[in-house]
């Protein structure tokens, strides 16, 4: 962290990891220093009053009021401060962010559903295509509720607790939810954003180190709330495609085990035995199991 933002490492401040972040410290520091110096001036100028219009040295009391120019200079001079921070940082960086997202595929899209007490995330496959999701489909081993029908989901990816995205690239997360109000956090990446049941809210950032970084719910959303944490990993580009690479072998490999035998046919007694030949086992379900 740099000279600059020493107020926003002393009050626990993450070190920066995203590429719009260093906007965003600035914009705290700047406002740290302002409020401590707000704090100052109005410490010694109550500590002033005191002293001035104390019982013994102004025992009659003054309704006049001040009469100079100065707090009037003072009052528009702090108004004047909060509207360039609020018109020429704040409104800019933010519109920035929900309006210029990154064009065409150059962006990886991640959806990102939140519960009590977990995030999911559902990345696409090769092909690049999210299977269609519903709720009837969802169980235990299904918690997004991916069609199995599908084929557009079948090499989709599945996650609980942990994403991983690689560095250098624009991650785009749709938020959505599937019961109450929860708050995707990323306090190194310098962002946030309500996951909201019936919507789907869309934030971005770049990544710029790799490691591995807390992901929080900033919304209090239930008893558990204080345990609704995840991590992001942040790869580089040859760890980030073994992962997926990973993960889609795990995904295959869960779908392989999970798939019913088939019935085998009884014969009728007395019967005389007949060869029999072992049916092919049925296409195994599509679904990830987590």
């Amino acid at each position: 962290m740099n000279r600059l933002a020493l107020i926003n490492e002393f009050l626990g401040q993450p070190p920066n990891a995203s590429s719009h972040g260093y906007q965003i410290d600035h914009i705290l520091e700047f406002s740290h220093w302002f409020m401590g110096a707000l704090f100052v001036g109005w410490s010694v100028f109550f500590i002033f009053v005191l002293i001035r219009f104390r019982k013994r040295r102004q025992p009659a009391a003054d309704y006049h009021g001040v009469r100079g120019p100065i707090s009037t200079h003072l009052e528009f001079s702090v108004v004047l401060i909060e509207a360039v921070l609020l018109l020429g940082f704040a409104i800019p960086l933010w519109a920035k962010r929900v309006n210029q997202f990154p064009p065409g595929k150059e962006g990886l899209v991640v959806h990102v559903v939140a519960q009590q007490f977990s995030f999911n995330y559902h990345l696409p496959g090769v092909d690049g295509q999210f299977g269609r999701r519903d709720v009837s489909f969802v169980s235990n081993s299904n918690p997004l509720g991916l069609d199995p029908n599908d084929p557009a989901g079948k090499d989709d990816i599945v996650t609980t607790g942990e994403l991983h995205v690689p560095v250098n690239r624009p991650v785009i997360a749709e938020l959505s939810s599937k019961d109450v109000i929860h708050d995707f956090f990323l306090p190194s990446m310098r962002i946030a954003g309500d996951a909201i049941p019936g919507s789907l809210i869309p934030i971005w950032f770049t990544p710029i180190k790799t490691g591995t970084y807390e992901v929080i719910c900033g919304q209090l959303c239930g008893l558990g709330h204080y345990g609704m944490k995840g991590t992001l990993v942040v790869d580089t580009p040859q760890d980030y495609q073994a992962w997926l690479k990973e993960r889609a072998e795990l995904a295959g490999g869960a779908q392989g085990a999970s798939s019913p035998s088939a019935p085998q046919p009884q014969s009728s007694p007395g019967a005389p035995q007949q060869p029999q030949s072992k049916p092919a086992a049925p296409a195994a379900s599509p679904t990830p199991q987590l």
